[in-house]
């Protein structure tokens, strides 16, 4: 990690793009580059990571922003690479959103059946609730508490960006949430057929990769039906950010209620899956989105720990954490019971 530090600060220096703050936004791109290659050197060492022995049950995404907020806290962000730090965070995790739908087709949907869709729609609005709820009676800050259910009930980190634009929490309460859900998503398995765990899967588990490798791991069957299941919970988040939206709107001020209800990125995330529902994409243009889809996740994510203020993220104590344990222990519990009576 001293090498990257080195390299960090070797990078030529430039002036952050006054226009950037106000006005008409637009790239420098000159004055982004030092900071997209320093995450990107976090998301190459968090790649590399998972090779290691005790580390590969992690997804990239949390070594991410682990390893981000161990360099910002012990070695210091350089100044000249915040500007592409915030574009790292603010537009590639955006992006990353959208081209999810390259991996959704409203057919995949549908060939869940009714029941299915039903679970999956049950156990995303059962487990918001729930955690708002309990976030609310421990004391929880209601912003970090929304992300927190946002990333639980739909689709982990994605889920948190995506909500966080109408919930305009702070970085650090993203950071925290991330990790927190990140952290709880590795399962077991639970002597289910294998229609039944990939339909408990795809309702339960956070983060796609993650749904992916239990559903697999378990046949093909499995991992084919817990895939479907977690695409219907990705296609959820759209009427999740809109109605959001609308509640923000309505006790929020002017300023805030200006915003539209649905942001760019996920009425965009909208027309792709529309445009792959209506129009064949090969499976090789598919995979690639699909690592893209990763990567920029991953970068985001970095940039994320690399804003992020340890000494903050303590002071906030223990309750987010048991927040996201219990919100997980919640969803595999309901979806689960869902699986095995109806």
């Amino acid at each position: 990690m001293s090498s990257v530090s080195h390299f960090a600060n070797d990078i030529p220096k430039s002036a952050f793009p006054a226009d950037l703050t106000r006005g008409r936004k637009s790239l420098n791109w000159n004055g982004i580059v030092p900071g997209i290659v320093l995450v990107t050197m976090i998301t190459a060492v968090a790649f590399s990571a998972r090779n290691v022995s005790g580390f590969a049950l992690f997804s990239p995404m949390i070594l991410a922003v682990v390893a981000g907020m161990i360099y910002s806290n012990v070695l210091g962000t350089p100044v000249h690479a915040k500007a592409g730090i915030a574009f790292s965070q603010k537009r590639l995790l955006r992006f990353a959103i959208v081209l999810l739908g390259f991996q959704l087709t409203l057919g995949q949907v549908v060939s869940i059946g009714a029941g299915g869709v039903g679970i999956v729609a049950a156990t995303l609005g059962a487990t918001f609730v729930f955690t708002i709820t309990l976030g609310r009676l421990i004391g929880v800050d209601a912003k970090l508490a929304q992300l927190i259910a946002a990333g639980t009930s739909i689709c982990g980190a994605s889920a948190i960006v995506a909500t966080n634009s109408v919930a305009d929490a702070r970085d650090e309460d993203v950071t925290d949430a991330v990790a927190s859900i990140t952290l709880f998503g590795t399962v077991a398995m639970l002597g289910l057929d294998q229609h039944a765990f990939g339909l408990w899967a795809g309702a339960s588990i956070h983060e796609v990769a993650q749904v992916i490798g239990a559903g697999f791991q378990n046949g093909t069957q499995s991992g084919e039906i817990a895939t479907v299941a977690k695409l219907t919970r990705v296609a959820m988040l759209a009427p999740m950010v809109v109605a959001l939206g609308l509640m923000a709107r309505r006790r929020s001020s002017s300023e805030v209620a200006a915003r539209p209800p649905m942001p760019w990125f996920v009425a965009a995330f909208v027309a792709i899956v529309a445009l792959n529902s209506l129009v064949p994409v090969p499976a090789e243009v598919k995979s690639a989105m699909a690592l893209a889809t990763t990567i920029m996740l991953t970068m985001g994510l970095a940039a994320m720990g690399l804003q992020a203020d340890i000494s903050q993220l303590r002071s906030r104590g223990l309750r987010p954490l048991a927040l996201a344990f219990s919100a997980f222990l919640f969803i595999g519990c309901f979806s689960l019971m869902l699986v095995k009576f109806t």
